[in-house]
């Protein structure tokens, strides 16, 4: 019984750290002050002043799948289209705090 009790603690523990991806570190605070300085100028409430369609409200992340953190942080990290890429501009944590950030008031505030 001892046995088969610790090979399905062992299968558990296996399955729990295999199958699941690390959950990202990002801290919408911070996110907050380094969007401020750097993304507000063209994403002031969650607008886009380049092109009105691709904001960052909820319903167009959803539309063009920049919806999860690590979307969020490719689009930040290597840019888009009219967007700058902000690699080496800004820190790889600091690129999370901008994600946490985007998808907290994307789908969590509603961009007041």
């Amino acid at each position: 019984m001892k046995k088969i009790f610790a090979v399905l603690l062992l299968s558990i523990a296996i399955f729990t750290f295999a199958f699941n991806s690390p959950a990202l570190a990002g801290d919408a605070a911070k996110g907050a002050k380094i969007f401020s300085a750097n993304c507000a100028s063209c994403h002031a409430g969650g607008k886009n002043l380049v092109q009105a369609n691709k904001n960052l409200k909820k319903e167009a992340l959803d539309k063009y799948g920049i919806n999860t953190p690590e979307a969020v942080i490719s689009q930040v990290t290597k840019g888009k289209n009219a967007m700058p890429a902000f690699k080496g501009r800004l820190k790889p944590q600091q690129i999370e705090d901008v994600a946490a950030y985007v998808l907290d008031e994307a789908y969590e505030k509603g961009w007041k």
